[in-house]
């Protein structure tokens, strides 16, 4: 994941926004404020990967659900030299598994109040793991699954559980440093670690089912 923006990210952040519906990115653009610069926009997915590709921006903010692919195959393609944060109305468990298996850093709702909207986009841009505190409950509940398919064995450890919770409550990641003594980066650092598992695991099952359904 990339976590050197530009240079000039002291003062804003290089957004490439994408969205299917013209009139939802206007609003969005609007929300982000003088923080955020938006350098280009796009309506599907091929777009959005052309854009990214020329202009190299701090992060991207996509819909899931957009023409040639969605969000999905933008995180493929760009997932791994760009901060990309999905923004969608969907609540579904598996597109957010899927979203993260893919290679997005991060996931929230569009309901999400601008204010927030823009803290989670700041620190997205830095390339902190952010997604609503509700959708926390449900990658802790793929969590509970797998640690149940697995025999009981948990690929978590007992702090990372515990930081999944508190993100699950709603608390930043400054109160749950200051809950259990250490500091916002570590707890950045576990949410991270979090992901790391939970996309690797997912990438495991689809290479599992590949292979048990004869696809190549």
């Amino acid at each position: 994941m990339s976590n050197t923006p530009s240079s000039n990210f002291a003062s804003h952040v290089r957004v490439v926004l994408a969205d299917d519906h013209p009139i939802w990115r206007s609003g969005v653009r609007a929300d982000l404020g003088e923080n955020f610069h938006v350098v280009a926009e796009a309506g599907d997915a091929k777009e959005a990967i052309a854009a990214i590709k020329k202009h190299e921006p701090d992060l991207v903010v996509c819909d899931l659900h957009m023409p040639h692919g969605g969000g999905i195959k933008v995180a493929k393609e760009c997932g791994d030299t760009t901060n990309i944060v999905m923004l969608t109305v969907s609540e579904a468990e598996r597109d957010l598994l899927d979203a993260v298996a893919a290679g997005a850093n991060g996931y929230l709702v569009k309901s999400t109040p601008p204010e927030e909207l823009r803290d989670a986009l700041w620190r997205a841009a830095k390339g902190e793991p952010v997604f609503s505190p509700a959708l926390a409950g449900l990658v802790l509940g793929e969590f509970r699954r797998m640690t149940k398919d697995a025999g009981g064995t948990t690929p978590l450890s007992d702090r990372e559980r515990e930081v999944l919770q508190y993100v699950a409550r709603g608390h930043t990641y400054k109160e749950i440093g200051e809950e259990l003594y250490i500091s916002p980066k570590t707890v950045e650092n576990h949410v991270r670690n979090i992901l790391g598992k939970l996309h690797l695991n997912r990438k495991q099952e689809l290479v599992r089912y590949a292979l048990e359904h004869g696809i190549e």
